[in-house]
């Protein structure tokens, strides 16, 4: 049985896994966590194509019937091109969680928060820009400390919420009625972003929009798993698979069980 392709820069990536795995119970997944080259947000366009379409091609060699990109980095400046070389269908993470802001705003504005690279690139202004059907107001938050307080295990720490308090400050202030949480380390975040907005702002969760997605392009091409098959999931680091297996179990929700190591060159 075919397995879905997933991949990120890092651990982040795991929370789209972990959606995919939640609408898909019987798909199998080969996870690739780019760890010996994280982060990609620093890196030029070039250089995160170049790896994306490495660990695409790794990915086509284990026979995946379609690729995730995980990762909003490597969705902003790689997508096209991994759409233009793969054989089989690759979707990334901006998309959907553009298209479900469009959806859940009454007329805006709209906040988004990422990374650095990811709020530079305009990836996500650019998509919400280019599916509403009306003039809609984006405003872009870099949170680039998110990251680092989610890897330290500091969900519900004090800190992170005096951080949070700082970054959503310009957000509260526009009364954006949608925030997009652009990286995939932050729907570990949910709650303290949750708090800081207030409840009549709707989160979008990349990640589980992209599950939803995923499953409509399997429908559609007829390569759904069967109900009844027992799916397997491969996780691979490209360094440091000790410390990926210890720390993905807080992204996935469960036990990686086992991190295969693999090197990109």
């Amino acid at each position: 049985m075919a397995a879905i392709g997933v991949f990120d820069s890092g651990l982040g990536g795991l929370t789209v896994a972990r959606a995919v795995m939640q609408r898909l119970p019987a798909e199998s997944l080969i996870y690739v966590g780019d760890s010996a080259r994280v982060p990609y947000g620093p890196k030029s366009p070039d250089t995160v194509r170049r790896y994306a379409l490495q660990i695409g091609q790794w990915l086509l060699d284990q026979q995946v019937k379609c690729i995730v990109v995980a990762c909003n980095t490597a969705t902003a400046h790689a997508l096209p091109l991994l759409q233009a070389e793969l054989p089989v269908p690759v979707i990334g993470v901006i998309q959907p969680g553009a298209r479900a802001a469009v959806r859940a705003t009454t007329n805006g504005p709209i906040g988004v928060i990422g990374t650095a690279g990811t709020v530079a690139s305009g990836a996500y202004t650019q998509a919400i820009h280019d599916l509403a059907n009306r003039p809609l107001d984006v405003y872009a938050v870099a949170c680039p400390l998110f990251v680092p307080l989610v890897e330290e295990g500091w969900t519900e720490h004090p800190a992170t919420r005096l951080i949070a308090h700082q970054y959503l400050e310009p957000l509260r202030q526009l009364q954006v009625d949608a925030v997009v949480l652009g990286c995939t380390h932050y729907p570990l975040l949910r709650d303290v972003i949750a708090a800081e907005m207030g409840g009549s702002v709707t989160l979008i969760d990349s990640a589980a929009e992209t599950a939803v997605e995923v499953a409509a392009v399997l429908t559609s091409t007829n390569q759904l798993a069967v109900p009844e098959s027992v799916p397997s999931h491969r996780f691979v680091a490209s360094d440091a698979p000790k410390h990926f297996l210890e720390l993905g179990s807080r992204f996935l929700g469960r036990s990686l069980g086992n991190v295969e190591h693999h090197v990109f060159t």
